[in-house]
């Protein structure tokens, strides 16, 4: 083999590297794992790449893991919850560009079908649309992924908003911002939100931002009570097992006047709407693994509403404003820090609710 063969068969080893990437990978019903990857490329005019500065673990992630989704498709890089930097832009990508902080959105949706058209993102009739990254197509637990309808999924980040300010944006908090505008929260209400973990913060947060006369957080992890009470200290906190009674205490028609269920057990989902009162809204955020009961007969009278179903996360640049207003901070949720070579690690602590965790931040490596 003469000298400029061998040049160039090394030179094609380089860019073959170059081309490589580390992304956490849902391999089988219990198993993830950390393998290289080929960067993602433009498939579409509406694409974007983007370079994942942040990302995060979220319990839907779990739930992939787990098999609690079955449309998740093995193969795929999980992770639905990140913020980076725009390297690519399709032709009609019009709303960013190359060099711009971004949030990502956890929805795919292409802004034009009618559910789109009514704010109903979540049930985007795009083939893609809906909850599509890290589930049925790459997502971002990896240094690149590829952004569809990157016009609607992507939110360029103010220079005065930090990444970790920025990063749960386009899904946890997401979710919390609409669990509370579909909640129909006045400032005369009791609110009864039923869970602390991060997802739960979250619509306490935002919550928080409808001003109602009382907030009842219902948790039993010692470790997430103290976590309301050291960051949100006018909030009442009570556990599952006198949650009733506490609110009927701290109500005065019988119940809380709007109820988050965040938690997504059998027993908190019966808790959700055993204390409501009558004609309450009941708003379930909550995944559920298992299907649950709705016993009409014991409900008979109480006239509730019911809300509930996958966030339509079209909201970002809102909560981006009320960010960059300082009215909402989600810093303090991130309790751990692990670059994404660790990712195993962090997902082992994420799991198991070891050593106070609420949210971890995984950087780019």
């Amino acid at each position: 083999m003469d000298f400029a063969v061998e040049v160039t068969i090394f030179a094609n080893k380089q860019i073959n590297k170059l081309n490589i990437m580390l992304a956490y990978t849902y391999v089988e019903h219990g198993k993830f794992e950390l393998q290289e990857k080929p960067m993602p490329e433009l498939a579409d005019s509406q694409d974007a790449i983007v370079r994942v500065t942040l990302g995060s673990i979220c319990t839907s992630d779990l739930h992939i893991k787990h098999g609690s989704v079955p449309r998740a498709v093995p193969g795929i890089t999980v992770g639905h919850e990140m913020v980076g930097i725009v390297e690519q832009v399709g032709a009609g990508v019009t709303t960013v560009k190359p060099g711009d902080r971004v949030t990502v959105n956890v929805e795919t949706f292409c802004g034009e079908c009618f559910f789109c058209r009514h704010g109903y993102v979540n049930n985007c009739t795009d083939p893609n649309g809906g909850w599509a990254l890290g589930c049925r197509i790459d997502g971002g637990q990896a240094e690149y992924v590829r952004v569809p309808y990157a016009n609607q999924g992507l939110n360029r980040i103010p220079d005065t908003v930090s990444d970790e300010q920025a990063l749960f944006v386009g899904d946890v908090l997401a979710t919390g911002f609409w669990a509370a505008r579909i909640s129909e929260i006045s400032e005369d209400d009791t609110v009864l939100i039923i869970g602390a973990g991060p997802t739960g913060i979250c619509t306490l947060l935002c919550a928080m931002l409808k001003k109602p006369q009382r907030i009842i957080v219902c948790e039993k992890s010692p470790e997430r009570i103290r976590f309301i009470h050291e960051h949100y200290p006018d909030v009442l906190v009570t556990g599952p097992e006198r949650c009733k009674e506490f609110v009927l205490e701290h109500s005065n028609n019988g119940g809380a006047d709007v109820v988050l269920e965040v938690a997504g057990t059998e027993a908190t989902f019966h808790l959700a709407w055993d204390c409501a009162r009558p004609n309450a809204v009941v708003t379930v955020v909550a995944l559920y693994d298992q299907p649950q009961v709705l016993p009409l007969p014991d409900m008979y009278g109480k006239n509730l509403i019911f809300k509930t179903g996958g966030v339509d996360g079209c909201d970002c640049a809102e909560i981006l404003r009320l960010i960059e207003e300082g009215r909402l901070n989600t810093v303090p949720l991130i309790t751990h820090r692990f670059p994404l070579d660790k990712i195993e690690e962090a997902y082992r602590i994420f799991e198991n609710k070891l050593d106070g965790v609420v949210k971890i931040a995984i950087s780019g490596v």
